[in-house]
């Protein structure tokens, strides 16, 4: 999972970001960074998920990452729903809408079919099962951003534009937040 939110399964500790992030061997540049990362955190074992969120990205080679974007997302709410019917599963996808997309490990330049291959990993994506009561299979909130990155120094954009989802849209990435967000107040209103 990417983010997950839960309860605290015993005492809680006092920390900071910056101890935190020390601990972890991340180096910050000092001071102004030790300044930013000095606010106190509590740390404590963890208890029950009541969020969990899986994120992918889908920039190239779109039509052969199809099966492996849609089978781990579809896994990670499975994951989710198989420890807890009670913990809220969401998924955000970003997908490249670029004509091309520069490797990172080879530089090299591949040729996306624009919009059809943006519009096939949308109609992919939209696929995933939704759940609407508690006790179903499926997302309870997901959302998909296009964006256009080429992946070349040049400026990314979100693509508002077709194909991209709508406002109007269930996956638009306003409706998927709106939705967690009120999903969360009514399951979890006692917390």
């Amino acid at each position: 999972m990417d983010f997950v939110l839960c309860t605290a399964a015993g005492q809680a500790t006092d920390t900071s970001l910056f101890d935190l992030a020390a601990s972890y061997g991340i180096a910050a540049d000092l001071p102004a960074d030790q300044v930013k990362l000095a606010g106190a955190l509590r740390r404590a074992p963890v208890g029950a998920v009541l969020v969990a969120l899986e994120a992918k990205a889908c920039m190239t080679a779109h039509v052969k990452a199809l099966p492996r974007l849609y089978d781990e997302l579809n896994s990670s709410q499975q994951t989710v729903h198989g420890a807890s019917q009670e913990a809220l599963a969401a998924g955000f996808v970003m997908i490249n809408a670029a004509t091309t997309f520069v490797t990172p490990s080879n530089g090299r330049t591949n040729v996306h079919r624009q919009p059809a291959d943006t519009a096939r990993t949308l109609a992919k994506v939209r696929e995933l099962p939704r759940r609407a009561k508690i006790d179903e299979d499926g997302y309870d909130a997901l959302g998909v951003v296009v964006v256009d990155c080429r992946n070349d120094g040049s400026p990314v954009s979100v693509v508002e534009g077709p194909p991209a989802p709508t406002k109007a849209d269930i996956d638009h990435y306003e409706r998927m937040i709106d939705r967690l967000a009120a999903l969360y107040a009514s399951r979890f209103k006692e917390l």
